[in-house]
């Protein structure tokens, strides 16, 4: 009986340091841009959620996600091949429950590019502020 009640306690306290060593873990850090080498990114838009309201985006070409926290989107151009670059739109963002989560669509013709973007904050729209990828 001894040994199952000092097994049985070694299973627990094993159990409760692997999820005390699963909390110390850190995220990982974002070393650059969303977006390949080489590419040229012409417009940038940063939001954020103000508050921890509910916010939520989908651009049904590229991306979409609910409880958002904050959201990068760039739109420029990929390079394909030697002398060819297409048309290329990157989602970067982040919810409640994923710390990084990132999209894209690339096409020789985007076309019309739509987003439609809930109770998220427009914090930064103007050209980008990363030029290059890491």
């Amino acid at each position: 009986m001894s040994r199952a009640l000092l097994l049985g306690t070694l299973l627990f306290v094993g159990a409760s340091l692997s999820m005390v060593w699963a909390q110390n873990k850190t995220a990982p850090t974002d070393t650059g841009p969303p977006f390949p080498g080489k590419s040229q990114m012409t417009f940038q838009w940063d939001y954020s959620c103000p508050g921890g309201r509910v916010c939520s985006f989908d651009c049904p070409t590229g991306g979409s996600a609910s409880h958002v926290t904050k959201l990068n989107m760039y739109l420029g151009t990929i390079p394909i091949g030697s002398s060819q670059a297409a048309p290329a739109a990157f989602y970067d963002f982040s919810t409640v429950e994923i710390p990084h989560l990132s999209s894209f669509i690339i096409g020789v013709g985007l076309g019309a590019l739509s987003c439609q973007v809930n109770g998220l904050t427009l914090d930064y729209a103007c050209p980008p502020k990363k030029q290059s990828a890491a």
